[in-house]
């Protein structure tokens, strides 16, 4: 999934789709007007050789809501959010699902699943500093994951359950920093786990990883480089075999000591599925080394296959499939 910018030399992410076969959009930097929008998913989409792209944004609401101005509804915050009714969440996410339709965009990379306790908001960079979460309680929030879900995935927009195992206890935002971003609680058993358990039983689509680092879940790896907590906690204990996507992994300062190349290959290598780069140079160098891991690796090359699968099975389930 490689970013798209407003305004921005169309090039790279020409490049990525036709020659490096990137499946996948998503609107960063801040849109103005549906028009706008769905002109270029219009235009990225008739680029593109092969099935119809996801074409994604975060549109959660308050601080994270990439698209603005005509056509798109101002949304209230996360923690907002979390005091509506039931019926009242659901229907303000059919009306979300609806007009991103509309602008030609099938993926919300939303709703945040983290669990922020109450008096560590404002220590909590990356979720509580913003409001981007439903609640302190992990089952209020769980409920809440669950409508939004509902309401976006049964107006025909893939839902994003983020991000994997939770980002509610820890400073550092893994966007801006890599110190600070280590959460030494979080374990197997951890209630802040059950919005995600709740997102899974209500066939999210998607499920996004964190950068964060989990020492009880995986002493060695970042999360999104982990095996343990990718494939044995979130597929094998969890019981997801859903698509899993990155959060960036291309200009975030929490992977910046990571080599570009092996950003995408251990996360495929972890159980991964989509790498998303907010910087579309970096494609050409993220392809090329999946490939040659591929060819060099069986066992590699079958977790690439798995992935696509997996993607691929997606994409059908919300009629991105083309055939003929």
């Amino acid at each position: 999934m490689v970013g798209v910018q407003p305004g921005s030399a169309a090039a790279q992410v020409t490049t990525a789709l036709r020659t490096h076969q990137v499946g996948s959009v998503v609107f960063l930097g801040g849109w103005n007007g549906a028009v706008a929008v769905k002109a270029t998913a219009d235009q990225l989409q008739a680029t593109s050789p092969g099935p119809d792209l996801f074409v994604a944004a975060d549109q959660e609401g308050g601080a994270v809501q990439q698209l603005n101005g005509t056509g798109f509804s101002t949304l209230p915050s996360a923690l907002r959010q979390g005091t509506l009714d039931p019926a009242s969440l659901r229907k303000q996410a059919q009306g979300l699902a609806r007009e991103l339709t509309a602008a030609g965009v099938n993926v919300d990379l939303a709703p945040v699943a983290d669990t922020v306790a109450t008096d560590f908001a404002g220590q909590n960079g990356p979720i509580g500093k913003y409001s981007r979460q439903f609640g302190s309680d992990p089952t209020a929030v769980a409920d809440d994951v669950a409508t939004v879900i509902d309401g976006l995935q049964s107006t025909g927009v893939v839902a994003t359950a983020k991000h994997f195992p939770g980002l509610g206890r820890i400073s550092g935002n893994t966007d801006s920093t890599a110190a600070g971003i280590t959460d030494p609680t979080s374990s197997a058993t951890d209630s802040y786990l059950m919005p995600f358990q709740r997102a899974i039983a209500h066939d999210v689509g998607m499920v996004m990883i964190s950068s964060g680092r989990y020492p009880k879940l995986d002493a060695a790896n970042q999360a999104v480089f982990s095996e343990p907590i990718i494939t044995g906690l979130l597929r094998t204990q969890l019981g997801y075999q859903g698509v899993t996507i990155t959060d960036d992994v291309g200009a975030a300062k929490a992977v910046a000591a990571i080599p570009v190349a092996e950003r995408a290959t251990r996360f495929i290598a972890a159980g991964g599925d989509i790498v998303l780069t907010a910087v579309p140079a970096q494609v050409p160098v993220m392809a090329a080394a999946v490939i040659d891991r591929a060819k060099a690796e069986p066992a590699f090359a079958a977790k690439v296959e798995a992935a696509a699968t997996r993607v691929l099975t997606l994409k059908a389930a919300y009629g991105l499939l083309r055939c003929g």
